[in-house]
């Protein structure tokens, strides 16, 4: 079987949109689901609509796959697995790390899904000596010192940090300089590398963050929607001169 290090999906070299690469894999997952449903065909509507995107913006990205459909019949769902995990190089064997063996580590080494999606877990790293040989997931933990020869031996491209910021950019330092040319940072950092490598950052308290402004928003909607006005605009709206009661100040500026 083809190996990560030595077979690169031909994506960019074909010029698909970096925005329709963003959603091949919410396409995958939702017509992985109609396969296992054993589920033959699927139009664009009902699949842009499994996968929470406009059918119009499916047809556009799918015409970059070469993939058309049969008017009155839609898309073929086998092929297009077949087609889409063969796009985004899922038809190999991508071997990967994950250094920093924490609870966020330790959980993404017990996820299941990474094997079935064309990833395995080459190896799990962490600077602690007394985690070297722990098994987690089925696998022994390897101390960062073997980092170098883990990564040559197994011909690794793709690497997962899961440490404290602190020392995130010292391990991708070190994963880049071994051969490592893709990045899926878990750390709260923003990480620097040089031209060539990729580098996919996900940050789970900004996501929060994110839905905090949404439910905040909404919450203000629902005031608005009930005659209630929110405190913020309250002050807003009051008189030029007038104190916090209405009131003209006791003492007026100069």
């Amino acid at each position: 079987m083809a190996t990560g290090r030595t077979h690169r999906p031909a994506t960019r070299s074909r010029g698909i949109p970096e925005a329709t690469v963003a959603r091949l894999p919410l396409y995958l997952r939702a017509l992985t689901a109609l396969s296992e449903r054993s589920v033959p065909t699927v139009s664009s509507e009902e699949l842009a609509a499994a996968a929470g995107v406009n059918s119009a913006k499916l047809r556009k990205d799918f015409s970059y796959l070469g993939s058309y459909g049969t008017r009155g019949v839609g898309y073929d769902v086998e092929y297009l697995v077949y087609q889409i995990s063969r796009e985004l190089g899922l038809t190999q064997d991508w071997p990967v790390v994950i250094v920093g063996i924490g609870n966020l580590g330790a959980a993404l080494a017990n996820y299941g899904g990474f094997a079935s999606r064309g990833f395995r877990v080459a190896a799990l790293i962490d600077a602690d000596p007394q985690m070297a040989g722990k098994p987690v997931a089925g696998i022994p933990v390897q101390h960062t010192d073997e980092l170098e020869k883990i990564i040559d031996d197994d011909g690794v491209s793709i690497g997962v940090i899961a440490t404290p910021a602190g020392a995130a950019q010292q391990v991708c330092d070190r994963l880049v300089a071994a051969g490592v040319t893709s990045i899926l940072n878990f750390a709260p950092t923003v990480l620097n590398v040089p031209e060539g490598v990729d580098v996919r950052k996900v940050d789970l308290s900004i996501e929060l963050q994110i839905l905090a402004f949404h439910e905040q928003r909404k919450a203000g909607e629902e005031a608005a929607a009930d005659g209630v006005v929110p405190p913020a605009v309250a002050r807003k709206q009051r008189p030029t001169g007038q104190g916090p009661d209405g009131d003209v100040p006791a003492v007026m500026p100069a």
